[in-house]
């Protein structure tokens, strides 16, 4: 008999409707917050107009989670250890579109949108670029309607507060989630178990296959919390999911009892401290422990979430079941921090889904793609086989036998190459036996990419060049962008108003229409509009600065500013060996002199004591040249402390000039240079990461490039670079040096910086010297153009318009269509 039953309508969801903005404010403030008018604080406000826009995300939020829940598609879940998303109350009201009457209402109330942003934490969910990036993909992806989740850790703490006292990087804890986070919904009933240590036991069941199971491990787990991202001028808002590590055993009662107060809460405090901060320091055994725990950590949970997605939404009983999960999700590993997913993929579908290896690894292949981020073969990362064994038995085992299977393939292609199976192999056994993850990732992946295209050029030919020439078309290019949201409408309201004004507002979601610009350089009334605004942006950036650090700046200067992480490679030392060039010039008596302020910023890694040495040096000579009557406001120096998101959406529009001086071939890319230039800074740069994409977009003319290239780079090192050949045959290099080294800038301690002269002349090994000279003469032609404020500005202009490529949207969609295989749902 035909049975007759339709089946159910699918009920749409029906949601209350939003109150007016003004009337919301006015009930959060009662009703959410507990407090009258007269009696609220600014940080009420502040909690008051997050609710109210909390509320109009949340409505789009619902709907997007019930749409993807009826259609099903394939969906992006991108796995990285780093979100530095910032602030998030001005972002999502611009993006929704409510910017303006939230704005209205607060001043209607008699209160100021710009204060209640203030007091609104950055969240301390990353470090540098990496996590800012993973940030702008997600502004795209929502914007761009692709159905996505991030995945990473709810850091309690981020990694640190930096303070600068007496010269030096001062480490603190950034509680962040002091007074809690309006934008993060805890989900309980979103909690999954993660093992740690114990062993493994094989077991052969009747059927004779053999079964792994781990025994006796410790257990954590891992609890979501949910924050939205919410895309510009759409209603899709999609999802980021942290973890939070929480104690499977709250407390021990009769510790407690038998008076042993610290032991009855030993193992929560133990687990608990997975998800404290980011990037624990690496220097002693229990740090390196504590760093793949994170790892795993944040993989294995958000593996299994993403499993049980799959599971819940189809009948998943037989293998032909799970041919389709590669049509359903797509994993990006961002960098080597969650390579550890390609061997958890296998453990959750070998041991606890029950499929057989071959099948399982053919699924595996087919999900995974891996991004890479640095040429620098010390920055892969690598595990101790010790360490990892005892922390994660059953993964050690799955790599080796994915390393096993993966060298037999090898042979069989190159046969008897045995220094290529040594140098391929995920095992490292060279070096005291360790895991290699980016080659766990490599091989566990379909798709390798770089992320500008000389770094992918060099991925090819130098770091992984035996791999490409295993997996010939495994490996490609995917050159990084920023999200104009927060970097131009956000970060500089008054340049995107003036770019509306000229060409209207489609630039927001469709950069291209940026070029309509170009011509508008030659306009004379645009340049001056154009140079108003970046005055405008230069007092609001010399007031803070004055605010944080009270030192007065002459906004009428070149604000010189290179902002990033300190690092060698990043050539911060290069920056202040100019700094002190141009002191000896002044101190000399030179007169035709462009007044300039130099602008640092950035966090030294707590373990890392060469940069944080850089950092006190940067300070010191600081002291000097700012106290020194001769030089008055020709030049002034300043390093910006606690660099963060909301710091640098003041820094980037109020930047002249973008330092991008990296040696050649060490930068995977960089996305500061693009959001400076799209604020209108002109970048002086090596021909490095992405500085050569964004020369070949903006024109030769309009950008300022020095130094060697990467095959000079190459080429200087085999001929046996001696540095001290440039320190004897430079003058104003040698006076450089030796005031560094006979503590002309640390008077009370003269041998403070002898370690960096000695690296300089001995080592060297980022050519600061080989470049110097070069360097210097770019910086003079910087002057000079700068003196010409009618050129300059006709540069910035075009600087602007040529930014197209940088867009992360357009970045996106290259990952979409060539990488992921997934369709926007509009």
């Amino acid at each position: 008999m035909k049975n007759t039953t339709k089946p159910a309508k699918k009920q749409a969801i029906v949601l209350p409707k939003l109150t007016p903005v003004k009337q919301a404010l006015q009930n959060h403030l009662i009703f959410s917050c507990f407090k009258t008018d007269r009696a609220s604080t600014p940080r009420d406000w502040y909690h008051t107009a997050a609710y109210t826009v909390r509320d109009h995300v949340v409505e789009r939020w619902v709907r997007t989670a019930a749409s993807y829940n009826d259609q099903d598609p394939k969906r992006v879940y991108y796995l990285s250890l780093e979100f530095l998303i910032g602030r998030m109350l001005t972002n999502a009201a611009l993006n929704l579109g409510i910017k303006d009457e939230l704005s209205d209402g607060l001043e209607a109330l008699g209160r100021n949108m710009e204060s209640a942003a203030e007091m609104e934490n950055d969240a301390a969910l990353g470090n540098g670029g990496l996590g800012r990036l993973a940030a702008c993909f997600l502004d795209s992806m929502a914007t761009m309607d692709i159905p996505a989740t991030g995945y990473g850790i709810r850091y309690e703490y981020g990694m640190f507060k930096q303070a600068i006292e007496h010269g030096q990087q001062v480490e603190n804890p950034d509680n962040w989630l002091r007074y809690g986070n309006v934008w993060e919904f805890q989900r309980p009933e979103a909690a999954y178990d993660v093992k740690f240590y114990g062993h493994v036991v094989p077991v052969t069941d009747e059927h004779g296959v053999k079964h792994h199971h781990w025994c006796n491990p410790q257990h954590v787990v891992a609890m979501a919390y949910d924050v939205p991202v919410p895309g510009y001028g759409t209603d899709t808002v999609n999802n980021l999911r942290l973890w939070s590590a929480k104690a499977t055993k709250d407390f021990d009662l009769r510790q407690f009892n038998d008076g042993n107060y610290e032991q009855s809460v030993e193992e929560r405090t133990d687990s608990e401290t997975i998800s404290k901060v980011l990037y624990p320091n690496d220097a002693s055994a229990s740090g390196r422990e504590l760093r793949l725990k994170q790892q795993y950590f944040f993989v294995s949970a958000s593996i299994q979430d993403i499993l049980r997605r799959f599971i819940t939404t189809r009948d998943v009983k037989a293998e032909k079941d799970w041919a389709d999960l590669p049509n359903k999700i797509a994993i990006q590993l961002n960098d080597t921090h969650p390579a550890i997913g390609v061997a958890e993929m296998m453990h959750q579908l070998v041991d606890i889904h029950g499929l057989a290896w071959n099948f399982a690894w053919s699924l595996v292949v087919k999900i995974f793609a891996y991004t890479n981020h640095t040429l620098m073969p010390e920055a892969l990362e690598t595990w101790s086989v010790e360490l990892f064994g005892t922390l994660l038995p059953r993964h050690l085992e799955i790599i080796y036998e994915i390393n096993q299977q993966f060298i037999t393939m090898v042979n069989h292609h190159f046969p008897g190459d045995t220094e290529l199976i040594q140098r391929v192999s995920i095992i490292d056994e060279t070096h005291g036996r360790r895991v290699r993850m980016a080659h766990l990732a490599v091989v566990g992946s379909h798709t390798v990419n770089g992320v500008a295209a000389l770094h992918s050029e060099l991925l090819k030919t130098t770091l992984f060049a035996d791999f490409n020439k295993i997996y010939p078309n495994k490996f490609t290019n995917v050159t990084n962008g920023i999200t104009p949201r927060r970097w131009l409408n956000q970060a500089n309201p008054q340049l995107a108003s003036l770019i509306t004004r000229a060409i209207g507002d489609g630039f927001q979601k469709d950069l291209t229409q940026l070029a309509k610009l170009t011509p508008l350089a030659n306009d004379k009334d645009f340049r001056k509009a154009f140079r108003a605004v970046k005055h405008d942006n230069k007092l609001r950036l010399a007031r803070k600065i004055e605010s944080l650090i009270d030192v007065k700046l002459n906004p009428n200067s070149l604000f010189d500013v290179q902002i990033k992480r300190i690092h060698e490679y990043k050539r911060q030392l290069l920056n202040v060996l100019h700094v002190i060039t141009l002191y000896n010039r002044i101190r000399h008596g030179a007169k035709d002199i462009t007044p300039r302020t130099v602008i640092f910023g950035g966090k030294a890694a707590p373990g890392y004591w060469m940069a944080k040495l850089i950092i006190r040096l940067i300070n010191d000579v600081a002291a000097i040249v700012n106290d020194d009557p001769v030089v008055g406001d020709k030049l002034k120096v300043v390093f910006y402390p606690n660099y963060e998101v909301s710091a640098a959406e003041i820094l980037f529009p109020g930047s002249d000039l973008s330092e991008q001086i990296s040696t050649a071939g060490t930068e995977a890319s960089g996305t500061g240079n693009m959001k400076m230039a799209l604020n209108g800074a002109l970048t002086i740069g090596t021909l490095d990461g992405a500085n050569v994409e964004i020369k070949e977009e903006v024109g030769d003319d309009n950008i300022f490039i020095f130094g060697l290239t990467t095959p000079q780079v190459a080429e200087t090192k085999a001929s046996g670079y001696n540095p001290r050949d440039y320190y004897h045959q430079n003058a104003a290099l040698k006076e450089v040096l030796d005031m560094i080294g006979s503590g002309f800038f640390s008077l009370e301690e003269p041998s403070r910086y002898q370690a960096i002269v000695d690296n300089l002349l001995n080592n060297d090994n980022y050519l600061l010297l080989a470049d110097y000279a070069d360097y210097i003469a770019c910086q003079d032609e910087v002057a000079k153009v700068y003196k010409d404020q009618e050129e300059w500005s006709r540069r910035a202009i075009l600087n602007v318009a040529r930014m197209a490529k940088f867009s992360s949207d357009r970045t996106i969609g290259e990952y979409a269509n060539n990488i992921w295989q997934v369709q926007s749902l509009k």
